[in-house]
């Protein structure tokens, strides 16, 4: 896959997977820590927390409330595709859900833009293809 780079993307990308690990290990004081007071997070329809939250209260509520869901698993990042200021990020989500025996496995696309070295804006979506276009990147063939 193509990367499109910009001025500080590799730090931006950094930030990105520190995000994920802390997500990963419930760590929120940490992924609050990477917020920008401001933070915006759209979560879409039909995802398990769907909605538009702002702000570290929202934010903090908001991961709080996904995070109690899990018994085990992780999202693991798996691709970082950089246009201008926003990057996405292809997900592998492996998770299995309290009172579940079943794992959820599934990929996602995720889109960010950092500003001033926190996550301003966090976006998830359900195709790569849909992330590709918030983010203005031609169709991957």
């Amino acid at each position: 896959m193509t990367s499109f780079k910009h001025p500080g993307s590799e730090a931006d990308i950094e930030i990105i997977k520190q995000v994920y690990s802390g997500i990963n290990r419930n760590d929120i004081d940490t992924v609050i820590n990477l917020m920008d007071a401001d933070i915006t997070r759209i979560e879409p329809e039909g995802f398990p927390t769907a909605g538009t939250y702002r702000g570290h209260t929202d934010m903090r509520q908001h991961l709080i409330t996904g995070r109690s869901t899990w018994a085990e698993g992780g999202c693991e990042p798996v691709d970082f595709i950089a246009a201008g200021n926003k990057i996405v990020v292809t997900v592998h989500i492996k998770v299995r859900l309290k009172n579940n025996p079943e794992w959820i496995n599934a990929r996602i696309a995720d889109g960010f833009i950092i500003k001033d070295g926190s996550v301003a804006e966090f976006h998830s979506f359900a195709s790569n293809q849909k992330a590709f276009e918030w983010a203005g990147i031609a169709a991957k063939h």
